[in-house]
């Protein structure tokens, strides 16, 4: 199979076997797969809240960027495609 390479221009959506919710039980938000059961941290879970199948990964830095002005855009860049580039390779994510 073909890795995925999450780029600016990516729109991505979670693969159909993944389920992200908030979880009461653990009072956190989760990423569920089979037999698997990621916990993001909080920088991870408002990049994610952020994948709606229509918003590209540029627009979600984005976001990001105007939120976080302290930070430059390209650390921030950096830092979300890197991150979802390895939940692409675990299968979480789809383009």
């Amino acid at each position: 199979m073909e890795r995925f390479i999450v780029a600016p221009a990516s729109v991505l959506r979670f693969a159909p076997h993944i389920v992200f919710r908030f979880d009461e039980v653990r009072k956190s938000w989760i990423i569920m797969a089979p037999e698997r059961l990621m916990m993001p941290d909080e920088q991870a879970v408002e990049i994610l809240q952020l994948i709606d199948g229509t918003t590209s990964v540029d627009g979600i830095i984005d976001v990001l960027a105007a939120k976080y002005t302290q930070a430059p855009r390209d650390a921030i860049g950096a830092d979300v495609v890197a991150m979802l580039q390895d939940l692409a390779d675990k299968g979480c994510l789809s383009g």
